[in-house]
């Protein structure tokens, strides 16, 4: 992602009433230009390579802050551990390679009907839905185990 994406996700946090650390900031360079799901260890570990002095707990609240600003969106995998991913551009759903973490987000608006017709047959308003796919993506189905 390049350095105006990164400005721009700075410019949403400032107009958010943030206040733009170097800690913050080092979260949003790796987090803008990602493209797989990290969980806030791996985004630590990467961290502390800018900015020895980052703490985890530093990287869990400019997460919160990614999230809240809708720049970032929580990941939830098979085995229970939450990750976080860029935030796609409208409402997208994600499919998940589950060998590399690697994310793609595709349009769902064939299965708004569907998704209403539930709430009609259950009795429910749905106010909002996430769906996540988990596979393996075409570089993990076709590499030849090590």
């Amino acid at each position: 992602m390049s350095t105006r994406d990164q400005e721009h996700w700075l410019e949403a946090l400032r107009e958010s009433g943030y206040r733009i650390t170097p800690p913050l900031t080092v979260v949003v360079k790796i987090m803008a230009g990602c493209a797989q799901v990290m969980d806030a260890q791996d985004i630590f570990i990467q961290a502390r390579k800018t900015l020895p002095e980052i703490g985890l707990m530093t990287v869990y609240r400019a997460l919160e802050k990614l999230e809240e600003v809708k720049l970032v969106q929580r990941v939830h995998q098979p085995k229970g551990c939450q990750a976080f991913a860029p935030a796609p551009l409208g409402h997208q759903h994600l499919l998940l390679c589950l060998k590399c973490g690697r994310i793609e987000y595709f349009s769902g608006d064939d299965l708004d009907a569907w998704f209403s017709g539930i709430a009609r047959d259950k009795g429910y308003r749905v106010t909002e839905h996430w769906l996540q796919l988990f596979g393996y993506c075409t570089y993990c189905q076709t590499e030849k185990p090590a």
